[in-house]
């Protein structure tokens, strides 16, 4: 696929996954499918009737990550790690902390391209389930072609409309995952609210964009990384300044006010940390 001319075309087609069946490992309790590993994902379906906990684990060349798995739904997994060999494991909770494995698979991964874990929805970046989402992103976008005049449009909407919660930052629950949608009307939410809108804005519109979750010194925090033909991989996003494109951080630049003091935090990105990408 020759993703410039499709980031340029004038319409653009959301690239939504699809459980296709062609590769699959399932059992009487599970399915997962691994027909588009090229694509950057793999499904998971929890087919049988539980009350249980679920877990999918994706054990990747470098890294391995753990998801909730809601059951009676296929659910999409990003392949972050890129190329190499993949181990994906589904999970039943048995009691307390104890999980026993319910179906296992392992395969190798050779991407489309190094962009495709990071163009498509998942469950951390459920765009395909936000239409208002995505067509705010689509009139932000209109008209522009060049990724980084979309980056700031998304970046400048984000940052003017939302509020940090506070409340919500203090009380909420491991496993919680943003509703697109539901942050665009609330116009209010904690880092991963933020990382996630701009994420799921700029992948409509065909803009290679990471979730990035990891430290801010010593706190646990999202932001976002973005790919451009001409700079390649701007790492702990940017911000731009009406000459350059700095790093920046959606969150804390908002909720400052893009004070000095704040901006020269995010500055170099030498504070931040990144232990995933979703």
């Amino acid at each position: 696929m020759n993703l410039w001319r499709w980031v340029a075309a004038p319409l653009l087609a959301l690239l939504l996954p699809v459980a296709s069946g062609t590769t699959v490992n399932q059992n009487e309790s599970a399915v997962i499918d691994y027909s588009n590993t090229k694509d950057g994902y793999v499904m998971v379906n929890y087919t049988a009737a539980t009350s249980a906990r679920l877990k999918v684990q994706v054990t990747g060349p470098t890294t391995t990550y753990t998801y909730n798995l809601p059951a009676g739904a296929w659910t999409t997994f990003p392949l972050s790690d890129g190329n190499g060999g993949y181990k994906v494991t589904v999970y039943q909770n048995v009691s307390g902390t104890k999980y026993a494995t319910v179906l296992s698979t392992s395969f190798k991964v050779a991407l489309s391209d190094e962009f495709a874990p990071f163009l498509r929805p998942n469950q951390y970046v459920d765009y395909a389930a936000a239409p208002n989402t995505v067509a705010k992103a689509e009139e932000l976008a209109k008209g522009i072609t060049d990724p980084l005049q979309k980056v700031e449009k998304v970046y400048d909407f984000v940052i003017s409309s939302l509020t940090y919660d506070t409340k919500k930052a203090e009380s909420v629950q491991s496993g919680y995952l943003p509703v697109l949608d539901n942050v665009l009307s609330s116009k209010t939410g904690i880092c991963f609210d933020y990382a996630a809108l701009m994420t799921g804005m700029l992948r409509s519109q065909g803009v290679p964009c990471k979730l990035v979750v990891g430290y801010a010194g010593t706190a646990y925090h999202a932001w976002i990384s973005v790919w451009t033909k001409e700079s390649g991989w701007i790492d702990n996003a940017i911000y731009f300044d009406g000459k350059t494109w700095h790093r920046m951080d959606p969150t804390f630049a908002s909720s400052s006010n893009s004070s000095d003091a704040i901006m020269k935090y995010i500055g170099d990105g030498s504070n931040y940390t990144t232990k995933y990408l979703y």
